[in-house]
């Protein structure tokens, strides 16, 4: 067990994950707004300071798994009061900032949106290529995203303690109010016959990655602006999402160094 400079117990646990637990101390955090992925809280406990744990995370936008007691333990043999929370390897950056930022500095911006990316290996491979291209920004959904942990952090190389990533309440009102900021909406999606080449990456422009299970989302695939495909030549006919994306990132790079 360490101690944070917040004052903060981490019990790196079995799994190498930054955690703080035991009620009171996980409110601490919430009030002191840390940066928390998730909260695991035991399922058979509904007492009073726990109702009062889930209001102020409601609050606080910080998503809440209720899990048998039985997951808890095998995260830390401490004793924990049968709740866990799991902390993020890194400090979110504001969209809006980002966004501005670039503009005040007369700079085009490129954002990459990823939607239900939940591997934890290629979420850091994917922020890997998009610091190393220049890409802006990482987007992300507070819910159905990769925990970015000491994992994601390593198979990043260390990108992630550079590149903003925003976790961002929906992607859906996040993308329309990115369209309002005048980007324009991309999907990597192979329901299209477009080629990636086709399309014109030079303006300020965010780029929308799905999770090979499902792909981008209907909702998003609605309001967006474009559809293009990596066009491919083999017997396999699709490739890993992080591959995907960093061949994209790299086609908009291309077109923004003419």
């Amino acid at each position: 067990m360490e101690k944070r400079k917040d004052g903060f117990l981490i019990d790196k646990g079995d799994h190498d994950k930054d955690i703080i637990f035991g009620t009171r101390a996980i409110m601490e955090a919430l009030n002191a707004q840390k940066d928390i992925d998730k909260i695991l809280v035991n399922k058979e406990l509904n007492n009073e300071l726990i109702k009062e744990l889930l209001t102020l995370a409601k609050k606080e936008r910080v998503h809440v798994v209720r899990v048998p007691e039985a997951k808890l333990n095998r995260i830390t043999r401490k004793n924990h009061q049968g709740v866990v929370a799991q902390m993020s390897a890194i400090q979110y950056a504001s969209l809006d900032n980002v966004i501005e930022e670039c503009y005040s500095k007369g700079v085009d911006p490129l954002i990459l949106i990823l939607d239900r990316i939940t591997d934890v290996r290629n979420f850091g491979a994917i922020a890997r290529t998009a610091d190393c291209a220049g890409v802006h920004a990482i987007v992300i959904p507070e819910k159905g995203s990769a925990q970015i942990n000491s994992d994601a952090v390593k198979t990043s190389a260390g990108a992630l303690n550079f590149l903003p990533v925003c976790r961002v309440k929906n992607l859906y009102y996040t993308v329309k109010d990115l369209k309002k900021t005048g980007l324009n909406i991309v999907c990597c999606t192979e329901k299209t016959d477009r080629e990636m080449y086709q399309a014109d990456f030079s303006s300020p422009t965010a780029l929308i990655m799905g999770s090979e299970e499902d792909g981008i989302s209907n909702e998003l695939m609605g309001i967006s602006d474009e559809f293009v495909s990596i066009p491919l030549a083999g017997n396999i006919v699709s490739l890993n999402v992080s591959v995907a994306t960093g061949i994209l990132i790299y086609e908009a790079i291309r077109q923004r160094k003419k």
